[in-house]
């Protein structure tokens, strides 16, 4: 029984194993006590043996190592100096006769199972959700801006109004004052232009001065329309903006003023032909 478990008494030193014969590849245990002296698993691993892992009991004062091996054959484990154990590792028996050589089988589709496709699915509607939410918001952006109270004020000024009020705004910046007449020259021809488009459809401000002053004469050549301070205003921005001319103080004045003067004037031209007909009158005409 005792060669069985392989076990070995030399001094003060007992070893044994749980099994002196294994299979390839399989495991036994390496229990050892009353030593001073325990072997690492670094020890252990020589010889075909590979020594796995231990563990030590305090209380009885063994150390237990899982021993292997990958090599067919009797090894012998050097548990210390002139101590060793043997343990035979036997091969796998492959008998010939009966082996048959055989393909590789085939790779076989493995049906989908229905929480794979539900997960698909899942995955499709939450992106096609996300998608229309976005198209939602940004199709209806005015509506979630009165919701959350974050629309702009309508504007309901008419052009002329407009124009009066930005030539205003500009005049209290008093940008020429502060010597920033390139921008105040540029800031008031970008209100007469804007002024132009709005009132008139002339695409004004992708145009040159030149071919405003032109394309305006032609759309108002029925109206009595006097385009001099128009082309004075022009003149005098081109002037600052490309030849960096500094016009005189009276000069920026000057310009403010014929931008307002032209602005009432192709106003009263352009401007929509209120109904003045009394209420009175409207009220004979209906019941007739």
């Amino acid at each position: 029984m005792l060669s069985l478990m392989g076990l070995v008494a030399h001094g003060q030193t007992e070893a044994s194993l749980a099994a002196d014969t294994i299979a390839l590849g399989d495991q036994t245990t390496l229990t050892i006590g009353r030593t001073g002296q325990y072997p690492s698993t670094d020890m252990l691993s020589q010889g075909g043996i590979l020594a796995l892992s231990q563990s030590f009991d305090t209380a009885s004062g063994t150390q237990t190592t899982v021993i292997t091996s990958f090599e067919p054959g009797t090894h012998y484990i050097h548990y210390g100096p002139d101590d060793s154990l043997a343990l035979t590792v036997t091969d796998v028996v492959i008998d010939s006769a009966d082996a048959q050589l055989r393909d590789i089988a085939p790779l076989q589709r493995v049906p989908y199972t229905f929480w794979e496709i539900f997960r698909w699915v899942l995955l499709a509607l939450g992106v096609g959700g996300v998608a229309f939410g976005v198209w939602w918001l940004l199709t209806h952006r005015h509506v979630v801006e009165q919701v959350l109270g974050t629309a702009a004020p309508v504007d309901t000024r008419n052009p002329y109004e407009r124009a009066v009020d930005n030539l205003e705004d500009l005049r209290q910046k008093r940008l020429w004052q502060a010597g920033k007449i390139k921008e105040y020259h540029t800031e008031l021809t970008d209100i007469v232009r804007r002024f132009i488009e709005e009132a008139t459809g002339i695409r004004a401000t992708d145009m040159t001065s030149d071919e405003t002053v032109e394309a305006l004469s032609l759309n108002t050549k029925h109206l009595t329309l006097d385009t001099a301070p128009l082309r004075d205003i022009f003149a005098t921005a081109d002037m600052v903006k490309f030849a960096k001319s500094e016009p005189l103080p009276h000069e920026h004045e000057a310009s403010m003023q014929r931008a307002a003067s032209f602005v009432e004037s192709l106003w009263k031209l352009v401007k929509p032909q209120e109904d003045a007909t009394p209420d009175k009158e409207k009220k004979e005409a209906t019941d007739e």
